[in-house]
């Protein structure tokens, strides 16, 4: 029986600590082979960029893994030490030494396949393999030392269980395991005894630091079961489960498809909301009295604001269409009137043509820009007109015409050599046979920056322009929202697509779509940097209409003004202005009831 253990930073960050985890480590490994994974010890890595930057303002990537590396050496050979001195055979190996093997990418590098026959040689003799995280070595002549990027360790590690197919990987970090929300923020945040996989990357791609998110891909492609534990205490920690996915090759670990199947639902129908008042709590009202009828409801995508009006749209089934309509117009004067008449009454719109939703999924779709600009792309080449767009980090879903469906799917599946996913099977497998809980977590994002392009023909191909020339820039979208009013300009009609990017990417995002808007004839591009998204995760939300109202609610009696909505199956993100974004995270997680008694306390 084989585990794998990962300490970060915090856990190795003093020769007391160090030996410590030896301890921890020498219980284990009295009963089970024992690989370990190790960070630099404490704020190395940190220091050694420091030293890096007072010797160049701009230096060469190669050296900086060199020189970075050598902080997990450091560790390995301590902790090595440590275990030895409590009479456990030990070995440190670097992650040349191990055989994990890389692109030839310097500072973010991905594991092509680790060669795993000197683990497994040292496992043998009965030694506990200490393994550097974090690096690697490129497969090219000159076999090149290579980091792997910022969570890297984490990454190691997961890979390392799958490539040793290991009972399981644990994760130990200075907080007890998986909490609702940031101990920071809310310090009665509380311990989650168990996540799925979908809302663990979900999580970690909205800023959640306790494992990143490559790390999680790997364990959901390879059904891997992870657990999150403190090395600072004996609690059971958190366990991070996945369904049994389909058998892969080792080889091209961290290269697998960003796309893991395509996914459509044809019993879909829109209903629109269009000049409704910019103010707090519009959108409470109206998914209140929806959720009091008990109607599931899909999609809600609000895109910016026009001239201090909102419009909302989203998608239910088709059988409650005209039940959700009527609850619309019954409410709708209650959402109040526009002070400026020429800014039109609000009024309900249903989609009279039948649609449909048709949707990527993947885990490997995080940090890879490229792939939702490849789908608008797809779809313009088979002349598909794009009416919705939502995204989350595991997920893009565009509504179509219902007659187009099929091809969308066809074309889909063939560009990105996938198959249709089978929704009848559970994404998760639970230890437990209850229904999970709506809502398992709340997260903030605070680095994020919001671009809106005005005016954009309303034909296929557009999203696939925009997108497109952000990802030859490398730049990474995150929510991607397409408005639903249209307006007619020079006798041609056109949409708004609004999104966000983080904070440090938006000027460039900004350039390079001021600069395209005047080549393609677009309106005006619009960045605002001081944004915040507060996002609620939750595989249980299908199952309970009613979580986007109390959302909602929660943020209307803060008297916070929701600026954009985006939602998936498992997720619903709000923007808000990025002074309002503690205040609504605190306010979230308080109506969700997520608070325990007892304060978590966080290491320093």
């Amino acid at each position: 029986m084989l585990i794998v253990q990962k300490y970060g930073g915090t856990s190795v960050g003093s020769v007391e600590r160090i030996k410590a985890v030896a301890q921890r480590i020498a219980q284990t490994a009295s009963d089970r082979s024992v690989v370990v994974v190790v960070s630099a010890m404490g704020k190395t890595t940190d220091g050694l960029v420091k030293l890096a930057n007072e010797i160049s303002p701009n230096p060469c990537r190669r050296e900086m893994d060199m020189l970075l590396s050598t902080g997990e050496q450091v560790t390995i050979a301590l902790m090595s030490m440590a275990l030895q001195e409590l009479g456990v055979p030990a070995i440190s190996l670097t992650g040349a030494q191990v055989g994990i093997v890389t692109e030839a990418e310097h500072s973010r590098a991905r594991i092509l396949h680790i060669k795993t026959e000197r683990i497994e040689e040292h496992l043998q003799l009965g030694e506990v393999v200490v393994v550097a995280g974090f690096q690697g070595i490129s497969q090219t002549r000159h076999q090149e030392i290579t980091t792997l990027g910022r969570g890297g360790s984490d990454t190691s590690a997961v890979a390392l269980a799958a490539a040793l197919q290991a009972e399981k990987c644990e994760i130990y970090t200075d907080v007890p395991g998986i909490l609702t929300t940031d101990p920071r923020i809310v310090p009665e945040a509380q311990l989650m005894p168990e996540i799925t996989c979908d809302e663990m990357l979900e999580l970690a791609s909205l800023g959640a630091k306790v494992l990143h998110p490559r790390a999680v891909e790997i364990a959901r492609n390879y059904g891997m079961p992870l657990v999150v534990l403190s090395s600072w205490s004996d609690e059971p920690g958190t366990r991070v489960v996945s369904a049994i996915p389909k058998r892969r090759a080792l080889q091209d670990l961290e290269l697998t498809k960003p796309v893991d199947a395509i996914e459509y639902d044809t019993n879909q129908a829109a209903i629109s909301m269009l000049h409704l008042p910019d103010s707090p709590g519009v959108a409470a009202k109206l998914f209140s009295g929806i959720a009091v009828q008990n109607i599931d409801v899909d999609l809600i995508i609000q895109s910016i604001h026009e001239s201090n009006t909102n419009d909302i749209a989203f998608t239910v089934g088709k059988d409650t269409l005209k039940q959700a309509a009527a609850v619309a117009d019954a409410i709708l004067p209650a959402l109040g009137k526009n002070s400026d008449p020429s800014l039109g009454e609000p009024e309900v719109k249903t989609e009279e043509r039948p649609i449909a939703k048709v949707s990527l999924v993947g885990a490997g779709m995080i940090g890879r820009p490229r792939v939702a600009a490849k789908m608008f792309e797809t779809l313009a080449e088979a002349g598909v007109n794009i009416v919705m767009i939502s995204t989350s980090e595991v997920k893009v879903s565009c509504v179509v015409d219902a007659e187009d469906c099929e091809k969308a799917v066809n074309c889909l599946c063939q560009a990105f050599d996938v198959d249709v996913a089978d929704t009848s099977i559970s994404s998760a497998a639970s230890e437990s046979e209850e229904l999970p809980p709506p809502v398992r977590a709340v997260a903030l994002d605070i680095k994020q920056a919001r671009l809106a392009v005005r005016h954009i023909p309303d034909r296929p191909g557009m999203a696939a322009q925009i997108f497109g020339l952000l990802a030859q820039q490398n730049i990474s979208v995150d929510m991607i929202i397409q408005s639903q009013r249209c307006h007619h300009v020079d006798g041609v009609l056109t949409r708004d697509i609004a999104f966000t990017v983080s904070q440090p990417e938006g000027e460039t995002a900004y350039q390079i779509l001021a600069n395209a808007a005047l080549e393609f004839g677009w309106g005006e591009v619009v960045l605002e940097s001081g944004i915040a998204k507060v996002s609620v995760v939750g595989s249980g939300m299908i199952a309970h209409p009613g979580v986007a109202a109390q959302m909602f609610e929660a943020l209307a009696a803060s008297q916070i003004n929701i600026l954009m909505i985006a939602t998936s199956e498992i997720k619903i993100s709000c923007v808000v202005e990025e002074e309002d974004g503690v205040k609504a995270l605190q306010a979230i997680h308080k109506a969700f009831g997520l608070s325990g008694s007892e304060a978590i306390k966080v290491p320093a």
